[in-house]
């Protein structure tokens, strides 16, 4: 059987998050958690930890910086079809930013999109041309037609909604017009954003710099995102972004994202 509640994190590094992701486990309970920015290689990721907690843990991780991990509760282990760690053509690319993975008949695509730094930086352009290539990977290897999760830290807000004070934003990293194009042409694909769906109007934030008490002003953009074919989307019935996390001691600067479906 297929997950029905699927959530997605970056926790800004497992080592030093670990103890409140497990919190947040043991509360919540989803069938699948994304992680990203796991800073770590698969030999020092938590396993064990997760295990305890019933949770199988696929991982494609680079030490320092980067990584993605999909947790999957034992129960579901069974039915993971196919992993596809990474993009099909990205041998030159030592970045771990993609974990794909067929769960239960659903295909989960876990991401964590390049921050780009600044507008017109490389970085920028290598974000932009990653962004590219998540577009050729989906077309590739995956079927619109069929029960798909996109999800993680997409690192673009896609309206003037997902951010703080759009007049700030506007033309800025995170923000920029070539970004939200760059998404756009993704969502076209056949994507849905699932809270968007459900909470057109409603203003919510999944992250808030550490600086400037941006928490506590609740100055924060939401750039997590959890996007759903459309078969999958119709069936959404719920999508969270849990900010108690953020009030945790040692926060990620990112909060979890929760989708139920059913």
């Amino acid at each position: 059987m297929p997950p029905t509640k699927i959530a997605t994190w970056n926790v800004n590094s497992i080592a030093a998050r670990l103890p409140l992701v497990l919190r947040w486990l043991e509360s919540r309970q989803p069938d699948v958690l994304c992680l990203q920015e796991i800073k770590c290689v698969e030999a020092k990721f938590p396993v064990s930890d997760f295990a305890a907690l019933g949770y199988h843990s696929l991982i494609f991780g680079q030490p320092t910086y980067n990584g993605v991990a999909t947790l999957v509760r034992y129960e579901l282990a069974d039915s993971i079809e196919e992993l596809q760690p990474g993009f099909v053509d990205d041998a030159a690319d030592a970045h771990r930013r993609l974990l794909a993975a067929t769960i239960g008949g659903l295909r989960i695509v876990n991401v964590y999109i390049p921050n780009g730094q600044a507008v017109g930086a490389d970085k920028y352009v290598y974000k932009l041309d990653w962004l590219d290539r998540l577009q050729a990977f989906l077309d590739s290897t995956c079927d619109p037609a069929q029960p798909l999760v996109l999800c993680g830290d997409f690192n673009v807000a896609p309206e003037a909604i997902d951010v703080y004070d759009p007049t700030v934003w506007e033309g800025k990293i995170l923000f920029s017009q070539p970004e939200k194009a760059a998404l756009n042409h993704i969502r076209a694909w056949g994507l849905t954003d699932c809270f968007r769906q459900l909470y057109p109007d409603t203003v919510a934030y999944s992250w808030w710099d550490y600086r400037q008490a941006s928490f506590r002003r609740n100055l924060g953009l939401r750039i997590d995102h959890i996007w759903a074919t459309t078969s999958l989307a119709q069936q959404c019935q719920k999508v969270e972004i849990d900010v108690e996390p953020r009030t945790w001691e040692r926060p990620s600067d990112h909060t979890p994202v929760l989708a139920t479906f059913g």
